[in-house]
């Protein structure tokens, strides 16, 4: 491959990866530093790109050279970075949430896979009681914030906005069309964390445990109907139908937690780890075999929403009983 081919070919895969409404000229200009022109005789290949400048553009918009140039390697090439618990600030990181679905909507295909380890973040923030929760868990536990060391977990002490940012997160999430595949062992993490602070005597008003199961009953509901009707709906307005909702049952497999995103053709894989922490590739082969791997998945699992009427009942209704076998057993701990 010349030079001039592959140069045409990184530009090729930046437009690719570019939302409509973005200016491609702009972009490179401001990644790279130089006038508009100098970034127009560049994509023209009037210019040849410089190493430092093929680096810069590969470090920006993910491209793998291996890939470019095609050559065979066993490597996969990701960004992300490492939640820094000194420095963690959540109103930044739910900004980053934010800002990435934000930028998945400005493309005009675009879709989202969500395999649910547990209840997938977007839905957190339905209702501001487990968005609470989960904020204090992730401090606590995961982060070891000083200042919540011996803090105990009361549903007042969330800040607003907080709440503001994580509904502006979800109000993005929801123009997407998504699938997500579930199991039963998808909402019992959050179960087990809740009764485990009341085990432990973390919360600050016991009765408050049962406002989080009321929220957790809430949530249930609010997707059931979600997946009965194969739209996203805000709790807030059920009559006007959002992206596209596709729910899925599997019975066999614990997920991995991972996301597949595909914008306008292009794909892009999101791997969870550490809690909070997440690594981003848009390696061609890598994202194909997550691809083929979800396929497999669905081939395994039943589609729920707005068919198998049946099994979806049996789902929820499940969940459901979780929910309640908890609260009774709450209620006898409190009478003995």
């Amino acid at each position: 491959m010349s030079t001039s081919d592959l140069q045409v070919q990184i530009f090729q895969h930046i437009k690719s990866k570019l939302p409509s409404h973005l200016s491609m000229v702009d972009e490179i200009a401001q990644v790279l530093d130089v006038s508009t022109d100098s970034a127009y005789r560049r994509i023209r290949g009037e210019k040849p790109l410089s190493l430092e400048e093929v680096y810069k553009l590969c470090v920006r918009y993910s491209l793998s050279l291996d890939n470019l140039l095609n050559l065979k390697s066993d490597a996969f090439m990701f960004k992300g970075n490492f939640v820094n618990p000194h420095a963690f600030k959540y109103d930044e990181y739910l900004s980053n949430i934010m800002q990435q679905v934000k930028y998945m909507n400005g493309f005009k295909q675009k879709s989202m896979t969500y395999l649910a380890k547990d209840i997938p973040i977007f839905h957190h923030y339905h209702f501001r009681e487990i968005a609470a929760f989960k904020y204090y868990f992730w401090m606590k536990n995961i982060l070891q914030h000083p200042d919540f060391a011996t803090k105990k977990f009361k549903l007042d002490d969330y800040p607003d906005e907080y709440y503001e940012l994580s509904k502006k997160a979800l109000s993005y999430y929801n123009q997407l069309d998504s699938e997500e595949m579930w199991n039963i062992e998808s909402i019992n993490s959050t179960l087990r964390q809740i009764d485990y602070y009341y085990d432990s005597n973390i919360f600050s008003n016991s009765d408050e445990i049962y406002v989080l199961y009321d929220a957790a009953e809430k949530l249930i509901s609010h997707l059931e109907y979600q997946a009965t009707e194969g739209y996203k709906f805000s709790v807030d307005d059920l009559k006007k139908p959002l992206g596209r909702y596709q729910m899925y049952f599997n019975e066999i497999l614990i997920l991995e937690g991972n996301l597949l995103v595909t914008l306008d053709g292009t794909k892009m894989a999101f791997l969870i780890h550490n809690v909070l922490n997440f690594l981003q590739t848009n390696d061609v082969r890598f994202c194909d075999n997550m691809y083929e791997h979800i396929q497999n998945l669905k081939r395994k699992s039943t589609l729920i929403s707005t068919v198998s009427e049946r099994e979806r009942s049996r789902f929820f209704k499940y969940l459901r009983q979780r929910i309640e076998h908890r609260k009774q057993n709450i209620k006898m701990k409190a009478s003995l």
